[in-house]
């Protein structure tokens, strides 16, 4: 059985999940064996406050688990850097270190090795100015860096992970029973649509039905879901088409993971489609005959962080980069060689490029300089 035919078999149970979160630690266990590691995890981080949550995980030490929110999400080099990765994009942590310098880091020894893990392959699910959230699979450390094989299967797993991850948070339950789904998308503040296989409006909660009403995302037209952009709309009932052609997941499973909409006032929705034909889904709308659930909601903005701001403007390799994050969060040279394990003169070096290039003086002046460029939550 080919990679892809192998993914598409965990479609259904990634999409179950959305529905039922208690699902996701076996859907983890499936994703790790399928990429081929040893442990996979659904968290989140932020690398301004350097905290976290663990939503779901499989494999690896639970003691361990709550080491790393406790003191190595601090140590750890990649966190500060993920932040600058796009959404959806799949990366490996020697992608944005080498692998050589982060086996030297306290990080690695104390936290990665001792659980028998190296590499590590992830993507971004969302993310914000300062936090993002992550699905991820460790590569076991007898097993060299991410190869090529394990990227691309992690790239078959991510969009639908994604999916499942962001309407999930949009239901925001801890479980839901199928069969009462329809009463529970009516009090969601995003518009909820259960559209038949011809793309008619079986059902629409409080939100939907005044988005239909105002007319400037989506509209009715003759009893069917239509966008109020043609390009999204001809988009929108393909996937709808997919999710009727009887097939299950399989056919809506290579679609992409979101279909963007554009109001008339030109702010930005989006419209997350989630099959109902196959798997638990199928119960969840026999009374409305559907074949999808169609939720829109405003599309977040990816405000990108101060230190991403500079990093991007005046041009700072990788290495400068983690300088100057390991510098901003830890202060002194010593504290930053330390937690990179490289040599004090190595962070003097990338330091006083990171001055050149920004014409800054001192770690005063570069202090002032990133906090020039922050935003505040309301701008």
């Amino acid at each position: 059985m080919s990679d892809t035919d192998q993914a598409l078999e965990l479609v259904g149970n990634i999409y179950d999940a959305a529905l039922d979160p208690a699902l996701w630690p076996e859907v983890l266990k499936e994703a790790g064996a399928f990429v081929r590691g040893p442990s996979a995890s659904l968290f989140a981080q932020d690398s301004v406050r350097q905290t976290g949550n663990l939503f779901f995980t499989w494999g690896g030490d639970p003691e361990f688990h709550g080491r790393y929110f406790e003191k190595y999400i601090k140590l750890n080099p990649l966190t500060p850097m993920a932040l600058f990765l796009d959404v959806e994009t799949v990366h490996a942590g020697s992608d944005l270190m080498p692998f050589a310098e982060m086996q030297e880091t306290v990080f690695y020894k104390e936290w990665v090795r001792p659980q028998g893990f190296g590499d590590i392959v992830f993507a971004n699910l969302e993310k914000s100015a300062t936090s993002y959230a992550v699905f991820s699979v460790t590569r076991a450390e007898r097993d060299g860096i991410v190869d090529e094989g394990m990227r691309r299967r992690m790239e078959l797993l991510v969009p639908h992970v994604r999916r499942a991850v962001v309407i999930g948070k949009v239901i925001d339950l801890k479980a839901v029973e199928a069969a009462a789904m329809a009463d529970t998308f009516d009090g969601l503040a995003a518009g909820v649509f259960l559209v038949d296989a011809r793309g008619r409006i079986a059902h629409a909660n409080a939100s939907g039905e005044a988005m239909l009403a105002n007319g400037e995302i989506v509209r009715g037209v003759g009893g069917r879901l239509a966008a109020a952009d043609a390009a999204a709309n001809l988009a929108l009932q393909d996937v709808v088409a997919a999710a009727a052609a009887g097939a299950g997941d399989r056919p809506v499973g290579v679609k992409g993971i979101a279909v963007p909409l554009a109001a008339e006032s030109g702010e930005r929705y989006v419209a997350h489609v989630l099959p109902l034909t196959a798997g638990a889904r199928r119960k969840a709308a026999t009374s409305y005959s559907a074949v999808a659930a169609v939720f829109v909601q405003k599309a977040g903005l990816d405000l990108p962080s101060p230190v991403e701001t500079v990093a991007k403007l005046y041009r700072l390799t990788p290495g400068e980069l983690r300088v100057l994050l390991a510098i901003v969060e830890r202060d002194s040279i010593q504290d930053a060689a330390a937690t990179l394990g490289i040599s004090q003169a190595t962070v003097k070096t990338h330091l006083r490029r990171v001055y050149e290039k920004t014409g800054t003086a001192g770690q005063v002046d570069l202090v002032k300089l990133i906090a020039g460029y922050a935003k505040s939550p309301t701008a």
